[in-house]
């Protein structure tokens, strides 16, 4: 094609931009961007889909997808957000955990130790070893751990079934917080997670425990050097 081609169909082709209309929606409203970006910031894991929703609410009929574009030019706050380390760190001396670990037998019985840990200091607060860990025994079992409204502010656990829901609310009724670890998350509950390795390797993985009584008191033993040395 010759030059004199090329920049005539260029010529071309820009008045023809011109006059023709600009392709596209409306521009949204300022209002509405603000609103975009203010859930994005004070609502860090919503998406465009429940955005999308919040605003039909509110009367504003725009698509999912202009606020999926809108979103990613949303501002970022650029200090870390108060996630669960933060928790567990702004709050350490309020908090305690529970948690299970199985022990096999040397008859091939699975027994079930039950402990509380402190997260300041790291201290047993308690233990018991059971065969059936019914949900009465476990409530039982947090009254022993904090009698005469000891209890921290929070008490941390996963999503073990053997707590139901006469658990959590046995420990509401002791006016401690429920804080439950997300599902497949041992990282969350990370304090307890270290004990129950600690205690393996120091104790149970040299020690055949024989039945209930022997083990109750092996992990006893174990418990007050630990308390004692940390």
């Amino acid at each position: 094609m010759p030059r004199w081609h090329q920049a005539g169909f260029r010529l071309y082709w820009a008045l023809l931009c011109k006059v023709r209309r600009r392709a596209g929606g409306k521009k949204i409203p300022r209002e509405v961007r603000d609103l975009i970006f203010q859930m994005v910031a004070e609502n860090a894991t919503w998406g465009a889909p429940r955005i999308h929703g919040e605003l039909r609410m509110l009367g504003f009929e725009v698509f999912e997808r202009t606020i999926s574009r809108w979103m990613r030019r949303a501002p970022r706050n650029t200090e870390p957000a108060q996630r669960w380390r933060a928790f567990l760190r702004n709050h350490r001396e309020a908090i305690a955990a529970m948690d299970f670990f199985t022990v096999p037998t040397v008859t091939f019985r699975v027994l079930y130790c039950f402990f509380v840990i402190s997260h300041s200091r790291r201290r047993i607060l308690h233990f018991n070893v059971t065969r059936h860990p019914t949900r009465q025994w476990i409530v039982q079992q947090l009254r022993e751990a904090f009698p005469y409204q000891s209890a921290p502010r929070f008490l941390l656990f996963d999503h073990d079934q053997k707590y139901g829901l006469e658990v959590p609310a046995a420990i509401r009724s002791m006016n401690m917080g429920c804080v439950q670890t997300s599902l497949h998350s041992p990282w969350q509950n990370g304090v307890a997670e270290r004990w129950v390795g600690s205690c393996r390797s120091e104790v149970l993985d040299h020690v055949i425990a024989l039945n209930e009584h022997h083990l109750k008191r092996l992990l006893g033993d174990y418990i007050r050097y630990y308390n004692h040395a940390s």
